[in-house]
Parts: C-alpha cells; structure tokens; sequence
C-alpha cells in the first residue's frame, strides 16, 4: 500500500495555513512541523496581528512543537514550510536541531542562503515541494498590496 503522508500532502497542509495568514492580511507564509507523519504544530505568520518581526510562521511552528513534545529540541520531526526560512527562522531551527526541512518557493531576496544563513549540519533540506502554489500566493499578496 502506497504511503498517503507524502511532501506534497504536508506541504497542502501547510498552504492551507499560508491562505489563513493571506486572509488576516499577513504575508502567506504558512508551517506544519510533523513526527511520525502526525501533525504537532501549524502556523503562519502574525507579525502584524502581534506587532512582533519575530512572529514567522516557522518560529510560531517552533514553539508549539517544543511545547507539544515537551522539550526544546526537534528530533525526529520535519517542518513543512511554504517559503524559504528567513536568517533568523533558519537560526531558531538550527538551534531546535529539527531532522529535516521542506519548503515549497525560493526567496532569492530574503532567503537564509541569500542571507548567509546557516542550518543544523545534521538537518536534511528539500526544496521546491509545490513552488509554483506557494510562489503564486506570495506574488498575489505582494500585486494586490501595489494597486
């Protein structure tokens, strides 16, 4: 039998989070960080709702994994990201030592490898998982804003 919990079916989920922060009016950034293919946290971004530049979908994700598992480091767990991790979400996650990460659109602007960011050398990368969804979103959000 073929395994339903594939990239693509977290990265979905993680869509559907981007579409909630594209609806508050947030940049569509949405996460779900996932053990065992069970979701233990989703997110997306609240920095306007918050007033907070720290309140990335990845650092909210973060955090209620940490609190889910009851500790601060996220072995074993994959986040499913809608957007490249910025430098400083790249920073928290390499210090979460999270196993692995999936993103869907680059950020060439503000991208933690544009920025010299760096990951836990033990943290497994894939990127592009549904990047023409993702990228769309952003490029939506960002036309509407310009009008």
């Amino acid at each position: 039998m073929e395994n339903p919990f594939t990239d693509e079916y977290f990265m979905r989920k993680a869509l559907q989070e981007a579409e909630a922060a594209y609806g508050k009016g947030e940049i569509p950034v949405g996460a779900v960080i996932v053990v065992d293919n069970k979701i233990i946290a989703r997110s997306h971004n609240l920095t306007e709702m918050l007033h907070d530049v720290t309140a990335h979908a990845e650092m909210q994700s973060v955090t209620a994994a940490a609190n889910f598992l009851g500790g601060k480091y996220l072995k074993g767990c994959t986040l499913y990201v809608t957007l490249e991790p910025c430098q400083m979400c790249a920073g928290a996650l390499y210090w979460s030592q999270i196993s692995k990460i999936v993103y869907g659109a680059d950020d060439d602007h503000r991208g933690y490898r544009t920025m010299g960011g760096r990951l836990h050398p033990k943290t497994e990368v894939v990127s592009g998982v549904m990047a023409g969804e993702a990228g769309e979103l952003i490029r939506r959000f960002f036309a509407e804003r310009r009008k």
